[in-house]
């Protein structure tokens, strides 16, 4: 709140509209996220003999959080995952629901929060002021997905209904991911100016 000098002494309150801007350009950069990873999570490879697809929602969170940093990218993950599990099909091949998280592909959603967290965190501590730094930080959020992704799809049941174990998480959850998420990540990495340019554009100014 501003005071404002009329002709006499008399002083105008004038309201600072200031915080009610960046809210609403949070508000939408979040929206403009969750409509990011929508799209990319429809981009599908399926690998054969795996439960678990090649996808584009890499790419995504980890660029969302190098740009975003961690408040705001992890509440961008945050809400793309609600309106999934609300009933958006949002989610790879267009899931929705409780269901999506009990799937395959649960364990890696849940690790797109946790990453989109610490790549965040990382990026406002420096990381994302020099290549081979942005790199890394995507490398350990990538990490973080895997961790998280193979913890769940271990517990999997396939259709024989036997579980699918740790013996066997590296060949059907990791190892099929590594070069295409090694090309993901140089992509966000390239795309990230790219991504700052377009979050500031826009942003309201004091």
């Amino acid at each position: 709140m501003s005071l404002t000098p009329t002709f006499g002494r008399t002083l105008i309150a004038i309201p600072d509209t200031r915080p009610l801007a960046r809210a609403s350009w949070a508000t939408l950069l979040v929206a403009l996220g969750v409509a990011f990873l929508a799209a990319t999570a429809q981009v599908r490879i399926p690998i054969p003999g795996s439960p678990v697809p090649i996808t584009g929602q890499t790419l995504g969170v980890l660029l969302i959080a190098a740009a975003y940093g961690s408040r705001l990218g992890g509440t961008t993950v945050a809400a793309y995952l609600a309106v999934g599990i609300a009933g958006a099909p949002i989610f790879q091949s267009g899931g929705f629901g409780m269901a999506a998280l009990r799937g395959a592909t649960g364990g890696y959603l849940i690790g797109f929060l946790a990453a989109a967290w610490i790549v965040g965190e990382l990026a406002e501590h420096g990381w994302d002021r020099k290549p081979y730094l942005v790199v890394a930080a995507m490398i350990l959020g990538n990490v973080v997905i895997y961790m998280c992704g193979v913890t769940h799809l271990a517990n999997v049941r396939l259709p024989s209904g036997a579980a699918i174990g740790w013996g066997r998480v590296w060949a059907l959850g990791v190892a099929p991911f590594l070069i295409g998420d090694a090309i993901k990540i140089a992509i966000a990495a390239g795309l990230l100016p790219l991504a700052w340019r377009l979050k500031q554009r826009g942003a309201p100014r004091g």
